[in-house]
């Protein structure tokens, strides 16, 4: 797989992840990066807010320092080494500084403040597909804007207001830089490493004969921790750099890899007798695997594509020296497509590999653009390059069908209708409305309305232990200033190792704390905060049933059936390329522009709360066969055109991937929003091999080599067939259902 969607393949083919095991949800999770992330806060937030009321003196510097603390270590986690970090904290110190300052300006006039919400919060959250870091930073941004725009304060508190939260962001940048977990990145870098030595292991055992089968296990379990680190998250853990954008591609490059490999050692377990030139080219594509380990790994090695090369071609010409008519012609194609196909894959993630470490060629770093975005880079110079990957990135996300593009825009109309209603509605502490949708909005109504009653739960839970601890301790300055770090101890830890309930109620006692130390008010504090989270939920619950309300489910289907369009129709161009019945080089943009989509919406459904009326399994099988005929067709791109008339043989194959494509097209289209009708027993078009048929071509190696790619794909459509009928189901139900 390029660039594009994530995939797991059939239970059938590789075996299924082990099952996690169920944990009951009001049961705590250990986790070492929350309780990293509980340390830096307790230590950071209450001395900044310290600071700026008991030193500094100054009630707004105290407020945008601790808020801007928690955004800082709590609702920002920036992935990467050092300088990622650095430069993440820096553009949200920046971004939140002219925030800050927009919010301020419009705070005085309702309209106003509503109207200029909506791009704003638009921009903030859209610009969470440059990467996981621009996705993490982006609650943490909206809040350095939701606090002025839902507070009372005029222009001349801005000096202030910046002052606090540029204290809270330098501060909160050494904090982590000082004491953070290591970056899910490295992980990823952990996880490639492991499965490419997994697979090199696999090939050299079937090179020598050995069928155990401890090495084709090993090769599934690290591919499955593999995918498993890079789906974790409900968006890409990687970037829009060149080097991030590798070794995405990488990660699907592997998946393929283990499919291509496994499948063909389930024919030719052993290859101790193969001939000599596949043998090498086998040789050669293992020690590939294992150079792209060390290379993850940050160890010197010596990366010969040319040699993988060099064995490609030795193998073309050897195949080409045997007659078509001989005994044993049809056993060495076959064998030869599997040794091809297996090379291409692993010569291409090497690529990747290179681009990932920064030690690539300017003209493999063009190849993987054009691989990547569709585009060729080619003579562009690298500000322009880098323009042109963003602007590509961007225009594949401005679609309904863009799960980000649609998230956003709910989004900002949700927090838009969220000032309104603070304002009109005059409640002491606007900000908590705002704050209360931010918290609750999800990307389905059913689960926006059980975030909503866990919030008002959790807040009512804060409320009371609370009171509690306020009718315990007093009101007097030095109990409160002891109990605070204990309080915003718990409040930071909650967020992903707590029940989310658990994490509004330590965040409300937090807020007691803070607001009776500014001006005591008992445990009044609680009240006002319940009221204004209830309307904040209840924002959130009406844009939720009007806009998008069966969220990424909908959208999953959406995407699904554009996969299968464009990946099919790139396999028929890909096709006729190989058969020299097309001139050009087939664009693969469409169909990774899908595959991207597919993935977002695809991690979107999966993240969201309860039960899911459609099977992961079955989602991953119709990815998996959009993503099997988009890397087949890569696979042809990648043979050379030849220059040979349109013969019978030809004529054939291309038939056949023309029908490929038009079922695929079929069983699209019943996901689709207007065909309502139930998806039939759809039988794939039957493959005719041309050799059996007799029939001879010119250059008949080229376009047998395209027949073995049919033949491959080919039975594996029957596949999508039952789980394409379980989505088209589920797609038709209403969304209350």
């Amino acid at each position: 797989m390029t660039s594009g969607s994530t995939t797991v393949e059939t239970q059938s083919q590789q075996g299924s992840p082990a099952p996690a095991r169920a944990r009951p949800p009001w049961l705590p999770v250990w986790s070492k990066p929350a309780a990293m992330r509980a340390v830096r806060a307790t230590v950071v937030v209450p001395g900044l807010f310290a600071l700026g009321y008991e030193v500094i003196g100054d009630l707004q510097v105290a407020t945008f320092a601790a808020f801007g603390g928690f955004a800082t270590l709590v609702l920002a986690s920036f992935g990467g080494g050092w300088r990622d970090k650095l430069r993440a904290h820096a553009g949200l110190a920046l971004t939140g500084s002219a925030l800050l300052v927009i919010g301020t300006a419009v705070n005085s006039s309702v309209l106003l403040a509503s109207l200029i919400t909506i791009p704003v919060a638009f921009a903030v959250l859209f610009a969470g597909i440059g990467g996981p870091n621009a996705a993490s930073g982006g609650t943490a941004a909206l809040l350095a804007y939701v606090l002025p725009a839902a507070s009372p304060g005029e222009m001349s508190m801005v000096p202030a207001r910046l002052e606090g939260w540029w204290l809270a962001s330098i501060a909160g940048t050494i904090a982590v830089l000082v004491f953070s977990p290591r970056s899910p990145g490295f992980a990823l870098r952990d996880g490639a490493a492991r499965s490419a030595r997994a697979l090199a292991d696999l090939l050299d055992a079937a090179l020598r004969g050995d069928t155990d089968p401890k090495y084709r296990e090993a090769a599934i379990d690290a591919k499955h921790e593999l995918m498993g680190a890079f789906t974790a998250t409900p968006y890409r853990p990687t970037g829009l750099a060149t080097a991030d954008q590798a070794l995405d591609s990488l990660v699907g490059l592997l998946e393929w890899c283990t499919f291509v490999i496994t499948d063909s050692l389930r024919e030719f377990r052993d290859l101790s007798r193969v001939a000599d030139v596949e043998r090498q080219l086998l040789a050669d594509t293992s020690e590939l695997l294992r150079t792209i380990g060390a290379l993850m790994d940050g160890q010197p090695a010596n990366v010969e594509l040319e040699r993988l090369e060099r064995s490609l071609a030795a193998s073309v010409d050897y195949l080409r020296g045997l007659r078509t008519d001989g005994d044993g012609y049809h056993d060495a194609l076959h064998l030869s497509f599997h040794a091809r196909t297996t090379a291409v894959a692993a010569h291409t993630a090497a690529a990747d590999a290179l681009i990932a470490v920064d030690r690539a060629e300017p003209g493999v770093v063009a190849d993987g653009r054009r691989r990547w975005f569709g585009q060729n880079f080619q003579d562009a110079a690298m500000s322009e390059r880098r323009l042109a990957g963003v602007a590509g990135v961007v225009s594949r996300h401005a679609s309904l069908r863009s799960v980000w593009f649609l998230n956003s825009v709910r989004g900002a109309l949700a927090l838009a209708a969220a000032v309104a209603v603070a304002d009109l509605t005059g409640v002491q502490h606007g900000f908590w409305v705002v704050l209360g949708t931010l918290s609750v909005l999800r990307t389905t109504a059913s689960s926006t309305g059980a975030t909503a009653l866990r919030a008002l739960l959790g807040t009512a839970i804060g409320f009371v232990l609370g009171a509690a601890l306020l009718l315990a301790i007093g009101t007097g300055a030095t109990a409160l200033w002891i109990a605070l770090p204990v309080a915003v101890l718990v409040a930071a830890y909650a967020p992903g190792a707590l029940p989310f309930t658990a994490g509004q109620a330590a965040f409300t006692v937090v807020i007691s704390l803070l607001f009776n130390l500014l001006a005591p008010a008992g445990w009044q504090i609680g009240v006002l905060r319940i009221e204004d989270v209830a309307l904040g939920c209840a924002v959130s619950i009406l844009v939720g049933a009007v806009f998008w309300p069966r969220g990424a489910a909908t959208l999953v289907a959406d995407d699904l059936a554009d996969a299968l369009r464009s990946s099919s129709v790139y396999l028929a161009h890909a096709v006729d390329w190989a058969l020299g019945l097309r001139h050009t080089e087939p664009d693969a943009s469409d169909a990774i522009t899908a595959g991207v989509r597919l993935d977002d919406a695809l991690r979107g459904f999966l993240a969201e709360q309860g039960a899911k009326r459609v099977p992961k399994e079955d989602l991953w099988r119709l990815t998996s066969g959009t993503t099997r005929a988009r890397l087949t067709g890569h696979s042809l791109a990648g043979l050379p055109s030849p220059d040979v008339g349109n013969d019978p043989v030809r004529k054939a194959l291309s038939e056949q991937a023309g029908q490929i494509a038009a079922w695929m097209d079929y069983l699209g289209s019943r996901l689709g929003r207007a065909d309502r009708s139930a998806v039939p027993v759809l039988a794939p078009p039957a493959f005719r091999d041309p050799l059996a048929e007799g029939a001879t071509a010119a250059d008949l190696t080229c376009a047998l080599w395209v027949s073995e790619h049919l033949k491959h794909l080919t039975p594996r459509l029957t596949e999508l067939v039952e789980p394409a009928a379980v989505v088209a189901r589920q797609r038709h139900r209403p969304w209350w259902r």
